[in-house]
């Protein structure tokens, strides 16, 4: 068993020197920021036509976002808000979901590259999928946003029925990880299968959807505690250390995502699938 482990953990190092992961993952942060704030456009564009406001948004973020990103997420959206028409929605959506699909489109690459095909479908056509993908994350993202929403709201009714509201939102505080690391599962489930130009059973990228879960939680929560408590990256880089911060979230996180992708490779590759 030692021995096994010991071969799966030089098989992974090597894929990951390999395929670049850290050289992907630094591109990854690149469109990601690219791809940020266009993003926030939409779903600032869409949230006055649903039940939650910006507070809502907001708190979905800072679950996961290092305070200092943070930081800077909130004042442009702000200005976002601000600023924002109808023309958003309507004459500029189409360029807006065009850049914020950059980053899925990079993903897609990164996993090609991990299963070792390439890209064989038309541009157009990988271009509509990263699009399609940045709809449904969008889709997602609002669900995220509306099941805590109303799911506080129900379980207060109901617990205030028998005078235990106080108690609900203890334990609501606790449960709403559970609900949103449910969620990224089913997204990175969703994206693992589907990205790659490979045809591949589902069951077969749980280990990679799951891996990628817990490590972008337990990294961002570790790094947000890291950013809080040691890193004062403002007195290093003055006005911009915000968006360092960032960058570096977004490296871990394309890290994370990449390296899913290879754990599913392997297997595939070692089982046959």
């Amino acid at each position: 068993m030692k021995g096994l482990n010991k071969s799966i953990i030089k098989d992974m190092w090597y894929r990951m020197e390999e395929d670049d992961v850290s050289g992907l993952a630094s591109q990854l942060a690149y469109f990601f920021l690219l791809s940020l704030f266009p993003l926030l456009i939409v779903v600032v564009t869409v949230i006055p036509y649903l039940p939650i406001s910006e507070v809502d948004l907001l708190g979905v973020i800072r679950d996961f976002a290092p305070g200092e990103a943070m930081t800077l997420i909130e004042s442009n959206l702000k200005d976002i808000m601000a600023n924002q028409n109808g023309k958003l929605l309507s004459i500029g959506i189409i360029g807006t979901l065009w850049s914020a699909s950059n980053g899925i489109n990079a993903i897609v690459r990164a996993f090609n590259k991990a299963y070792d095909v390439k890209e064989t479908r038309h541009f157009l056509v990988a271009r509509g999928m990263a699009i399609v993908f940045t709809f449904a994350m969008i889709f997602v993202f609002i669900l995220a946003l509306l099941l805590p929403v109303f799911g506080r709201e129900i379980g207060i009714f109901l617990f205030s029925e028998f005078g235990l509201s106080n108690e609900f939102l203890t334990i609501w505080n606790t449960i709403r990880w559970l609900v949103s690391s449910i969620i990224l599962f089913i997204v990175f489930t969703v994206l693992y299968w589907m990205a790659p130009n490979k045809k591949i059973k589902c069951v077969s990228v749980i280990r990679g959807a799951f891996f990628t879960t817990v490590g972008w939680v337990l990294t961002s929560w570790a790094f947000s505690y890291y950013v809080g408590n040691f890193g004062n990256y403002s007195a290093t880089y003055g006005s911009i250390g915000a968006i360092i911060v960032l960058m570096i979230w977004f490296y871990l996180s394309g890290f994370i995502i990449i390296l899913g992708g290879e754990i599913n490779a392997y297997y595939s590759k070692r089982e046959g699938c």
